[in-house]
Order: structure tokens, then sequence, then C-alpha cells
């Protein structure tokens, strides 16, 4: 479906965000992710008990301004539900704007707050917003005013500062501009591989009164379990664990082979790129491959090959 089609959704019965957070103790989220938290991926998530998928991170200048940057950036599909779509953005307009063009086709947008790379701080996206509560309440009081719709999500998604005080003061001011709920990587802009900071996740979900979901090394449903328990949070969005296990939300420790045939199938009938369907393959078999197979799997260069390879050392049609 190229982007932008009304889905058809009276034939496809869904929870909406707001509905997930009342009715299941803990909502799975699939995170944003730039290149690969797309259509094909979504689908083959939804398919393992994922119960709600973020798109990639779009820049809402470059959407609001392009129709090529619109059906390259957003595709969705009449089950692909539900969905929230991320945007980057670094004034009011710009947000309000996209959010605008996206809410019939979508249950929700959300602001990225977290982003730490380089090229993004420097364009005022991301991380940079964390000290800009007075601009970050005037997004999101912009966009909540455009969409007359009660099961429509306005949220961010938010890395902590250094002093979780400010974090605290943050989240409760941008929750009084009608945030409908908040997602909190354990960890701030100058971090990456530290251990994620549960505890600072914790206090946030405490001071606040809007669904709190905790971001940060979720790679199992043991580490749901253990995240739930010690935060209370509403929620726990996967990254780099459901890329390589899209089959975590089900309970499987590592990528089932009827899991990898969904995707093989999924993403050839969508037109996948073979960059991305190759990748995803790659961090899929990586515990299941031994290291002389993984290398020569890594090392392919078609999709043919790719298929003969899955047939041939996978039993993958």
């Amino acid at each position: 479906m190229t982007a932008l089609s009304l889905p058809n959704e009276s034939t496809f019965p869904y929870l909406t965000p707001i509905e997930l957070f009342k009715e299941k103790d803990i909502v799975k989220v699939c995170a944003p992710m730039v290149r690969y938290s797309k259509l094909a991926f979504r689908k083959l998530v939804r398919k393992y008990d994922c119960d709600l998928a973020f798109t990639p991170m779009i820049v809402a200048n470059s959407f609001i301004k392009s129709i090529k940057a619109r059906d390259n950036d957003l595709t969705t599909s009449f089950d692909d539900k539900p969905l929230i779509v991320q945007f980057a953005a670094n004034n009011a307009q710009d947000f309000a704007e996209a959010t605008e063009i996206v809410a019939p086709f979508v249950d929700g947008v959300d602001l990225n707050c977290g982003c730490p790379q380089r090229w993004a701080m420097a364009e005022g996206y991301g991380a940079s917003l964390l000290k800009k509560s007075d601009l970050l309440c005037d997004i999101i009081k912009q966009a909540t005013s455009r969409v007359n719709r009660a099961d429509f999500t306005v949220s961010m998604k938010i890395r902590i500062h250094a002093d979780i005080r400010e974090t605290v003061d943050f989240c409760q001011k941008v929750e009084k501009m009608g945030l409908s709920f908040l997602t909190v990587h354990g960890r701030n802009k100058d971090q990456r591989c530290e251990p994620v900071d549960f505890d600072a996740i914790k206090i946030v979900k405490d001071s606040v009164q809007i669904p709190v979901i905790a971001n940060g090394d979720i790679r199992s449903m043991d580490d749901i379990s253990r995240v739930s328990d010690s935060t209370g949070v509403d929620g726990v969005m996967s990254a780099r664990g459901i890329l390589a296990n899209p089959a975590m939300y089900s309970g499987f420790f590592d990528t089932p082979l009827h899991c990898i045939q969904d995707w093989v199938d999924i993403a050839l009938s969508l037109g996948t790129s073979f960059s991305i369907f190759h990748h995803h393959l790659i961090l899929m078999l990586e515990h299941l491959l031994p290291k002389a197979e993984r290398n020569v799997f890594n090392s392919l260069a078609s999709t043919s090959a790719v298929l003969d390879f899955l047939r041939e050392n996978v039993g993958i049609k």
C-alpha cells in the first residue's frame, strides 16, 4: 500500500493505544528504528504478540514539504494497527502540520526527544530538546489542538537527564499540555552502553499520571517481568532485542525458524529492498548459525543467493 492511502478500518478490529494501556498489564512495543521498523517488519512482529508499533523517525519538516518524502517515509496497510508515527521536529508548526497530515491514517504521533546522534542534536532535534521544556510544551499543545479525536495520542520518547529531578520537572510540564503517554530510555544523551537506569524510570513513572513505557536493554520476557516488577511501568519497548528476535514477545529466546520463514514471505511480498531484507536476516540468524556459516551468509549480495542459502542450510523455502 502506498503512503497515506486510507486503510479499510471497518474490516480490521484492534485496540487503540489508549485501549491497550487500559486493558493490558504490560503493553509490548516495537521501537522506532531508522530503516528497520518499516511496514514489513511491523507486520512480522505483530504476528508474535507485539501490541503497538512505531514507524522509523521521520523528519517533520521534510515530510510536510514533499509528497515524495511522504511516499518514501510512511507506508502502511489496513492491518498495520495500532500504529504510531514518530517525528523529529524542532518547532511547533512543523510537528503540528505533520500531525494533521497523518492523523486520518494512524493512531498517534510521537516526538523524538531522545536521539543522541550528532546530526540530530545539531539540527535541534532529538535529545537537544530535553533542555527546552517551554518549546516542548508549545509543540505538544499545538499538536493536540490539531486533531479532534479522543482516541488519537500525542506522545514523546525521551532520555533521562543527568539529574533526575530535571527529568521529573520536564515530564510534569509536558504532561499538563495534554501528552498521552511517555516512553523513557533509561540513559542520558551521553551514554551508550552503560547499564540502563531503571530506578530513574521508576521515579518518572511515580511522578506522572499518564502511562509510561520503559525502553533500554529489553531482550526477553524475563527482562520484561523484571522491569515491570521493579518500575511499575505500563509498557516496555524493545529495539535491538526485537531486531535479533522478532518473536521475543511470544516468549521465544531465539528466533524460531517459522518466524524467519514469515519474514521471508512478508518481505518478498512487499518488495522490501535487498539491503533491508538481508540485514534483518543477519540479525535473526546471529545465534542460529555457526561462525563460518554466518560469515558466508553475511557476505551474500543478492536475494537469490540468500534464498538458496536459507533453503540449503536452514530449511527455509
